[in-house]
């Protein structure tokens, strides 16, 4: 043990969190972004969120009245940083303030469940010709196919677990040319990373890893209509588009820096590409490679989404990263580039404890309502006897 840290002990106050280096590395990069953010509540909560886990309470406190106060949607009671928080008159105000402004909206309902209870999902596509999903499992480090049938399901692997070796597999999406399937694996800590690409009958057609020694985390995907694949990297910041033919990672060019970018959209006009990190989503015009944030708008925000899908006109959002996670639906300006109106669909309810990513069907968003994702580390389980069936939830789009 080094010494400052047993001076630190025996005085009693707690040593530093072994990632403090990294965090203070975020807050700065937040801090230095905050002033042309169009959405302060994103990077308040961020950096509430990261000053409490340096154990800088009443820092952090400050920053959380500030971003509750602007009524954006941030509910802390659904957040593990704030735990230490919760017992206190003055957290539990500022919750009780939160939880008027924003009630329990409960409109969605399970559509099946599947038996395995140790997948841990991550990834939800839809093939409407088939009339299939595919479910992507993080722990089993494989994909499973289910045919719709009551609610249970016709669950088969569609990639069995072992037999390709996968690492994790999180983000997957069809390519619309031809009914193939794309997905991104990763382990969080060592940085290895592959985009996969199945047939439709789930045989392997290429498996593909950036070609230099930094740190990468492939997390999502989309696919355009010409076949290109486009990814979020959460662990290098970037977003890239896949060359097929130099099996080259390419980098989008971007307005700002990116805080764990995550979600990704496209829009039907196969132009419009939407981004979204901790703070927010950025709309990228991939023809002329302009990019720039999204404005959420008075009382709403963009921030801490996870899974991300265009549907007419507007975006839909699971948001994980905002406390309490909820499911919304943005309509957006002909632009893109501003919410006109914000509609949540599912918040506080019990189908959206830990919802993670989900794929539209129709007029309706069927969603991982328990993706048990807190139960992992180091992608393994931590408490096996705490897992349950996967349910996937479904509710009615409101356009």
């Amino acid at each position: 043990m080094a010494h400052a840290q047993q001076q630190e002990e025996i005085k009693g106050a707690p040593a530093e969190p072994a990632d403090a280096a990294e965090v203070r590395r975020q807050i700065a990069l937040v801090e230095k972004l905050e002033p042309a953010l169009p959405d302060r509540g994103g990077s308040l909560y961020f950096l509430a969120s990261a000053k409490q886990h340096l154990g800088e309470t009443l820092e952090a406190l400050k920053l959380l009245k500030e971003c509750l106060a602007l009524r954006e949607g941030f509910d802390p009671t659904g957040s593990p940083a704030f735990r230490a928080m919760k017992d206190s008159k003055e957290f539990q105000d500022l919750v009780d303030s939160v939880h008027r402004d924003f009630p329990v909206v409960a409109q969605a309902h399970v559509a099946f469940v599947t038996e395995e209870k140790d997948l841990v999902p991550e990834g939800l596509a839809y093939d409407a010709k088939q009339n299939v999903f595919y479910l992507s499992s993080l722990n089993r480090r494989k994909i499973v196919k289910i045919v719709p049938d009551g609610k249970q399901g016709q669950v088969s692997d569609f990639v069995p677990a072992d037999r390709l070796k996968l690492l994790p597999v999180l983000g997957i999406r069809l390519d619309p040319t031809d009914g193939s399937v794309w997905a991104n694996s990763f382990r969080d800590l060592q940085g290895d990373t592959e985009l996969l690409h199945f047939s439709s009958s789930g045989e392997l057609l290429g498996r593909y890893a950036p070609k230099d020694r930094a740190k990468h985390g492939f997390n999502d995907l989309v696919v355009r209509k010409s076949g290109e694949v486009i990814v979020t990297d959460s662990l290098s910041e970037q977003v890239y588009r896949f060359d097929s033919s130099s099996q080259a990672f390419l980098p989008i060019p971007l307005n700002r820096h990116l805080s764990y970018p995550n979600g990704i959209a496209l829009a039907d006009d196969d132009r419009q590409l939407f981004v979204a990190d901790d703070l927010g989503v950025l709309r990228v015009d991939l023809f002329i490679n302009a990019s720039a944030d999204v404005n959420p708008g008075p009382r709403s925000t963009l921030a801490g989404i996870d899974g991300l899908y265009w549907h007419n006109g507007g975006l839909i959002a699971i948001q994980n990263g905002i406390g309490s996670p909820r499911v919304a639906a943005f309509r957006l300006s002909k632009d893109g580039l501003r919410v006109t109106q914000t509609t949540v669909l599912e918040t506080r309810s019990p189908l959206s404890v830990l919802p993670t990513t989900g794929a539209i069907r129709g007029s309706d968003l069927y969603f991982i309502a328990n993706s048990q994702i807190d139960n992992m580390n180091d992608d393994r389980v931590l408490d096996a006897t705490r897992l349950e069936r996967v349910r996937i939830a479904v509710v009615h789009l409101p356009w």
